[in-house]
């Protein structure tokens, strides 16, 4: 996918240089941990995680609306990486810059969390379903398979996660190491409930079927509770523009099913959506947005965005798409 270019590799050099090349940063001690997340959802375990009793210092580099698949590191969040106690990413595809970017890491006692990695075999390869279109640009001469990064839209990965995220803090700040226990298992308890409710969900649910006008980052969720799926794309497309086998194909595929809405993402603009419904019999079905996370900003978080928050608001929307 994206490979790092000089540019990235001068700033690494930059960054390293005024690092210098001394022994490294230590541990935090009683508390003031420093904590470097690339994406929203990290970010909000990690402060969900660490409560309000404890000094915590928390970075997020995906701030700003860029999606995770575009995303390159500025020398300051090259810097903040290198000094920091915790980093914790995504680790699929789209972060690859990572790689040297923590080979210049000035605290060689940074604790580094790999999202895919924990997940080990239990992540996911992207599927190319019936009816879904290839991408013509990307991993043309890839043999390694591609991997679904979208691995913080599952509650059940989320528990993983947080138990790890708890366990990284406690080495870092052994003193606070029971509050960070309770906060992670008052966090899971929520993750939890919520979990059950989607289950309840589909159990009820007279359709067991999305179809997806759009990219398709859902299918850690779809997986967890069993749901079947239709889309344009798969979750790490760089594909725009639907072909006309593809549209004809998932409008079809809403007919054939009885579908009465068809699914986007909320980076979308809804014309891939619209037009497989205007290609469908009835042309009546709704359009519904799921929200896949990738590009919170720092405006919202600042007016109280959440990730369980957005997790009830998609078990609204999925519940009224399975009706």
């Amino acid at each position: 996918m994206k490979r790092i270019t000089a540019l990235l590799l001068a700033l690494i050099l930059a960054v390293s240089a005024l690092a210098g090349c001394g022994s490294g940063k230590k541990p935090a001690e009683n508390g003031n941990i420093k904590v470097v997340a690339t994406i929203f959802p990290i970010y909000d375990w990690v402060r969900n995680v660490a409560g309000d009793d404890v000094d915590i210092n928390i970075d997020l580099l995906l701030d700003n609306g860029v999606d995770l698949h575009s995303f390159q590191p500025t020398a300051k969040d090259i810097m903040d990486i290198s000094e920091c106690d915790v980093f914790i990413y995504v680790g699929g595809e789209s972060d690859k810059w990572v790689d040297d970017t923590l080979k210049q890491a000035n605290n060689k006692d940074m604790i580094v969390l790999d999202l895919m990695d924990i997940l080990g075999s239990n992540a996911k390869e992207e599927e190319l379903k019936e009816g879904m279109q290839a991408d013509e640009h990307e991993h043309e001469h890839e043999e390694e398979p591609e991997y679904d990064e979208h691995v913080w839209l599952s509650l059940k990965n989320v528990k993983i996660f947080v138990d790890k995220i708890s366990e990284a803090f406690e080495k870092v700040d052994a003193q606070h190491a029971d509050v960070f226990k309770s906060n992670a298992a008052a966090y899971t308890d929520k993750l939890n409930d919520l979990d059950g409710r989607y289950q309840a969900a589909v159990d009820s649910a007279a359709v067991k079927t999305l179809l997806f006008g759009d990219r398709f980052p859902f299918r850690y969720l779809t997986d967890d509770y069993k749901l079947d799926y239709y889309a344009a794309f798969v979750g790490c497309s760089a594909e725009t523009e639907a072909s006309f086998e593809t549209i004809v194909f998932l409008a079809d595929k809403a007919d054939e099913l009885g579908l009465h809405n068809i699914m986007q993402i909320e980076t979308s603009d809804g014309s891939i959506a619209k037009t497989v419904r205007d290609n469908t019999k009835t042309k009546d079905q709704e359009i519904l947005t799921l929200n896949s996370m990738q590009n919170i900003t720092k405006d919202a978080i600042d007016k109280g965005e959440t990730y369980l928050n957005i997790m009830e608001s998609n078990l609204e929307v999925l519940t009224k798409a399975l009706k």
